[in-house]
């Protein structure tokens, strides 16, 4: 399955490898390598996650990252993982 980032993912992840860079780069770039890894292993195990609360859709799942959900959506036909969205789990923004 190949991994596709959104816009809205990309921008998102963007503002919060910002955020917390202003505090600690160092952990910016661990977060973010951390995340990557993550990310890669959807496709071996496509279903691991739960389905999303935010859509009424089994093809969309949550995964949770440290303090972050990171909705994405599974899309058989085009054997891809479209990855979303990444937010607070506490704060989804719409």
């Amino acid at each position: 399955m190949n991994i596709i980032h959104n816009r809205t993912f990309s921008h998102e992840l963007k503002g919060i490898l910002k955020y917390i860079a202003d505090d600690k780069p160092s952990v910016s770039l661990k977060f973010k390598d951390g995340l990557k890894l993550k990310i890669r292993e959807i496709p071996a195990n496509p279903f691991k996650y739960k389905q999303s609360l935010y859509f009424d859709d089994k093809n969309i799942r949550d995964m949770t990252y440290k303090t972050y959900t990171v909705v994405y959506e599974l899309n058989f036909e085009k054997d891809s993982v479209e990855i979303l969205k990444i937010f607070n789990r506490n704060k989804p923004k719409n």
